[in-house]
């Protein structure tokens, strides 16, 4: 990954002190094992060219993943281009450039605009040349966007998927990274890290003064924030003088927060509902309501991952203090593994579980599941592919630990399937904001065990 930044002028030479950087000395720092390296290949009174190059470390990048035991690590492939994760190594050596905070007698150059030239890449993007273009033509910008060579002995392209992408124009080198540092990510098809307030905060803070009057904005927020629950509140406080959000307020509530309150409404409304397992319970979320749900005397939150399963216990623990809280019990398993602890449980939870499976996985785990552990009832939830149309996400899955995705139709199938025996009534729903046409982003499937 490399982003190189060129500009020429008059008194360009002070762009080293916006940079904080010495065009004497080669910059290198080693952030968590991953390689930062930056250097001048010219300075002189009218041009200079300095050039950032990140080198991650896969191994750090896997065990950053998923912490160092355990048994959910992956690597992907789409960390050793540009990307959001490409951007987080940059921030720290980028900062007082970003922040636009040098040394207080260079404080007016802030404002400065130079000719500039950014260049980046390799870049590994879904967006057409076209919708890049729609990107940073609107900021002033030249763009130029080139195709790696790529020497095939089997001749099955002449040129790699790969871009590298330069933009031209007359900026300031704050105004510069700050539009970089938004669009990059929205280049890529997702980002490595949790999207929550402090994310719209960054995104709105490196957004001022441009971000408002791009004729791509509502685009750019999707593909920033990623979720239409999370850019839309950047919308509703837009509308409202930045009031922020209350929770009494209901409105734009994250996905995630819809499908805990859709699952603890169909559990509020079983005749039976004392015992109840959380399958891939993760830090704890949906347990940790479930604690508040009268009724439930038994919370078993099953999670392979040791690391979530710290942090949902430091969760349990805070909310341990809390009047009326069921503690629930941690288990380290995994769906894989048959435990004697969850036979007969009034309802079993596999929420946003599904997914990150194998689908040839699948059988042997519903067998599990309806055959020996015969759970009263059993609700499922995974996201819908369709819905992914109004994400404007042309391929790929919401997750890059997603192995698959399904259609409704695909899931209603699936469901159908495992209980072919017919022990179970099937009830499907949906979570979220329905669309006309592509449903619900959550699909959702209640087994309810038939009385004999």
């Amino acid at each position: 990954m490399q982003l190189t930044i060129q500009a020429s002028g008059k008194d360009v030479e002070v762009i080293s002190f916006l940079l904080a950087k010495n065009p004497n000395n080669i910059y290198e720092r080693n952030q968590n094992g991953h390689l930062v390296r930056m250097f001048y290949s010219k300075f002189t009174e009218e041009e200079v060219e300095v050039t950032f190059f990140v080198t991650p470390d896969p191994i750090e990048l896997s065990r950053n993943s998923s912490e160092k035991y355990d048994i959910t690590s992956y690597i992907n492939d789409r960390e050793f281009v540009v990307s959001s994760i490409f951007c987080t190594f940059l921030r720290s050596a980028l900062g007082t450039a970003l922040n636009g905070k040098p040394k207080e007698e260079y404080a007016s150059w802030v404002s400065h605009a130079f000719p500039f030239k950014f260049e980046f890449g390799p870049l590994a993007s879904n967006l057409s040349d076209k919708q890049i273009l729609d990107l940073f033509e609107p900021l002033g910008y030249e763009v130029t966007i080139a195709y790696g060579d790529a020497d095939y002995n089997l001749n099955l392209k002449s040129k790699s998927s790969a871009r590298y992408i330069t933009i031209e124009g007359l900026t300031t080198l704050q105004y510069g990274l700050r539009q970089l540092f938004v669009l990059i990510p929205v280049l890529d098809n997702y980002k490595h890290y949790y999207i929550d307030q402090k994310e719209i905060e960054k995104v709105e803070r490196y957004g001022e003064g441009w971000l408002d009057h791009h004729p791509k904005r509502e685009f750019i927020l999707q593909k920033a924030l990623r979720f239409k629950e999370v850019y839309s509140l950047v919308e509703y406080e837009k509308d409202n003088g930045g009031t922020k959000k209350s929770k009494k307020d209901n409105i734009n509530v994250r996905l995630n927060d819809l499908r805990y309150e859709k699952i603890i409404h169909y559990i509020n409304n079983l005749a039976k509902r004392e015992s109840i397992v959380d399958f891939g319970s993760g830090e704890g979320k949906l347990s940790n309501r479930l604690g508040f749900v009268s009724g439930i005397k038994e919370i078993l939150a099953v999670e392979p991952s040791e690391s979530a399963t710290l942090k949902a216990l430091k969760r349990f623990e805070k909310a341990n203090q809390k009047e009326g809280f069921l503690l629930p019990t941690t288990i380290m398993g995994s769906l894989f593994y048959y435990d004697e602890r969850l036979k007969h449980k009034d309802v079993m939870i596999l929420c946003e579980v599904i997914e990150h499976i194998d689908e040839n996985r699948l059988p042997k785990i519903m067998k599990t599941i309806l055959n020996d552990y015969h759970p009263g009832n059993l609700i499922i939830t995974t996201p819908n592919q369709e819905y992914n149309q109004v994400y404007d996400m042309a391929e790929g899955y919401r997750h890059p630990d997603h192995r698959f995705e399904w259609t409704r139709e695909e899931f209603y199938n699936w469901c159908n399937q495992q209980n072919e025996d017919g022990k179970y009534e099937l009830t499907f729903d949906g979570i979220g904001k329905e669309h006309e046409h592509y449903g619900y982003p959550t699909q959702m499937c209640l087994f309810t065990k038939k009385e004999r």
